[in-house]
């Protein structure tokens, strides 16, 4: 038993090591590396260390947000707010788990198996600032048309296209909500892969794969 048991532990083992191999070398080899741009929008790139977000207009010509979420489902209800970070990931990760010192086994094996569902978290800001976590991104109108069509898949909604708000007071502040979403994390897709999906799908810089937020600022040093 004993020998089954070391053979079991180092099995894993490396199955991890291999796991953070292959994501740092798949990481680096770059998608889009002359990324497409145009001045038809502005786009942004958030990080927050861990978790990316793609920040958008609230509303421009090509596409109204509030015709899906609203402001008014955040504590603030500023409608005045211009721009709306989208950050797709694991439910019980956003709504049971406000700090990395609370995370729960159970919560964290569901996610890393694809055992949970998703939700989709929605962030209200006036403007932002470049920086080494915020990275602004300038789009023709094709491709924002895309991203418009790559983030509202994610969405679960009812029959007049609004997205299901989550009532929950795990919010991280006084601008942002959560609506339930479709699709399954898993170690294999994170948040982080479906940014990074995203950038591959606008003609944007870009790592092959990633399940981590540093794997896509890599290339955006």
């Amino acid at each position: 038993m004993l020998k089954i048991a070391g053979i079991s532990l180092a099995t894993l083992v490396l199955i991890v090591i291999l796991y953070f191999v292959v994501a740092f070398i798949l990481a680096r080899i770059p998608v889009n590396g002359e990324a497409e741009t145009g001045d038809d929008v502005e786009v942004f790139l958030l990080s927050n260390g861990v978790h990316t977000d793609i920040v958008v207009p609230v509303t421009n010509q090509w596409m109204d947000w509030t015709t899906v979420i609203s402001r008014k489902d955040t504590e603030a209800a500023d409608t005045s707010l211009k721009y709306v970070g989208f950050g797709w990931g694991d439910k019980g990760f956003y709504l049971q788990t406000p700090t990395w010192s609370q995370l729960k086994v159970s919560v964290a094996f569901k996610a890393l198996f694809g055992l949970s569902s998703s939700a989709i978290h929605a962030t209200f800001y006036d403007r932002l600032h470049e920086s080494d976590r915020c990275k602004r991104i300038r789009m023709s109108k094709e491709n924002y048309i895309k991203l418009v069509r790559f983030i509202g898949r994610k969405f679960q909604t009812v029959v007049d296209k609004k997205g299901i708000y989550i009532s929950t007071d795990a919010n991280y502040g006084k601008h942002d909500a959560f609506y339930e979403a479709k699709g399954v994390y898993s170690i294999f897709y994170t948040c982080n892969t479906w940014t990074n999906d995203a950038l591959k799908l606008t003609g944007q810089k870009a790592a092959l794969w990633t399940p981590f937020e540093k794997g896509i600022f890599y290339h955006y040093r």
